[in-house]
């Protein structure tokens, strides 16, 4: 099942973000050879594509676990967590609706990570 993550920053906590930002990114490259990541991204602290020094409010990560348990863990080990960037981080069960499962199911099939119980014509191809 998909998990949303959806972490709040605390104030002032771009420089650190930045310094943390390698090792944030790596986990989530993880999960998208393991075919898991649906999507992720930060959100600006003000409406623009590079807030600049204004910096970022959070971040949102969507992504698929076993289990809540399992998202919760992971998401507290976030480099971002640990070194304080994050003020809280909330993990709630997320249902895709659009656009279709088949990217997904497709994306997943080619590295040979899952099956898909919603497509069983995809998962023996």
């Amino acid at each position: 099942m998909f998990y949303a993550i959806i972490a709040e920053d605390h104030e002032e906590s771009l420089e650190q973000r930045l310094k943390t930002r390698p090792d944030h990114l790596q986990r989530l490259k993880k999960l998208q050879q393991e075919g898991r990541l649906l999507l992720a991204g930060p959100h600006p602290a003000i409406d623009s594509e590079d807030p600049g020094a204004a910096g970022f409010s959070g971040s949102l990560v969507v992504a698929e676990f076993p289990s809540l348990e399992d998202a919760r863990e992971w998401a507290n080990s976030d480099p971002y967590v640990t070194a304080g960037v994050y003020n809280r981080v909330t993990v709630k069960p997320f249902k895709k609706v659009l656009p279709g499962y088949k990217r997904v199911v497709m994306l997943r099939m080619q590295n040979g990570t899952s099956k898909s119980p919603f497509c069983p014509r995809l998962s023996r191809r």
